[in-house]
């Protein structure tokens, strides 16, 4: 039935019976057969048939409209069947994720994934934004967690996962507020949690899509981070998920604004089109249904 449902469909997509058959490369007559046998098989009429032309019984369209969705799920079911069978029996899946992320989505799926497929071995990997971005470049991984920083490219794949509000971390002592501009931190020094090699790229970030001003100092731990803000030696900017990391009895969050607009940053699952292939799909599914 699959192949005649292929044919029924062709013919209506078509609405013509001769496009249809050389589509598939048979002829008229072993077509019109092929959907005689069709409606013989569901004991209905599916076309309204007027000389040469034909219409859509209430039976047809229906069966029209779900024969799609099983060609689809079919074809989707044999690439990927055929996808496995093409994998080596010891198979790898190497993954990055963004360091302080804050919360569990990551680890909750490699957990599930592992349970659902023991038979792949998984390599992970954490760093920053432009850390896994070399990393998925150079193949190194074979799918990135991360943020948004730059624009997205269709090498990638890129799988919207969800996005959170900007919070500066500042003193107790700073004035309360609901909201902070980048320019009222003009006057403060901005704690960069990276490391040297990345002190750079974090700053460009930064300046260029955060409009911060200030002038920059580096910490490798957001305990630092903490630490340097409780003593008034500046601030630092993370997320509402990654503030859950924030000790407020020492250190206070406000939102960070661009005029009345709240700054938000973006989380995507990145892996690239070339390298696409059932394991990394379904992890990034699993991943997805964690937003």
């Amino acid at each position: 039935m699959f192949q005649q449902m292929k044919y029924f469909i062709a013919v209506v997509d078509r609405h013509n019976f001769t496009r249809a058959a050389e589509e598939n490369n048979i002829s008229q007559s072993a077509i019109s057969q092929q959907i005689k046998e069709l409606e013989n098989m569901l004991d209905v009429k599916l076309f309204d048939r007027k000389g040469r032309s034909f219409e859509l019984t209430a039976a047809g369209e229906f069966f029209y409209q779900h024969a799609k969705e099983v060609v689809k799920t079919t074809n989707e079911l044999i690439d990927q069947t055929q996808k496995i069978g093409k994998l080596p029996i010891n198979y790898e899946l190497r993954l990055g994720y963004l360091s302080n992320f804050g919360t569990n989505e990551f680890l909750h799926t490699v957990a599930h994934f592992s349970q659902m497929y023991p038979e792949v071995e998984v390599k992970i990997k954490s760093g920053t934004h432009e850390q896994l971005f070399e990393l998925l470049k150079h193949d190194r991984i074979d799918l990135a967690f991360s943020d948004q920083r730059r624009a997205l490219s269709n090498e990638y794949h890129n799988e919207f996962l969800t996005e959170t509000d900007f919070m500066v971390v500042l003193p107790l002592n700073y004035p309360d507020n609901n909201r902070i501009l980048a320019t009222q931190l003009a006057d403060l020094s901005c704690i960069l949690i990276v490391n040297e090699t990345q002190k750079a790229a974090e700053e460009q970030y930064y300046r260029d899509a955060l409009g911060i001003k200030s002038r920059f100092l580096t910490v490798t731990t957001i305990d630092e981070a903490q630490i340097m803000v409780a003593a008034n030696q500046g601030y630092f900017i993370v997320n509402k998920r990654t503030q859950a990391m924030i000790n407020k009895e020492t250190v206070k969050t406000i939102p960070l604004y661009a005029g009345d607009i709240p700054l938000q940053q973006n989380y995507y699952t990145y892996w690239k089109q070339d390298n696409s292939g059932f394991y990394i799909e379904k992890f990034a599914e699993l991943l997805k249904k964690q937003f």
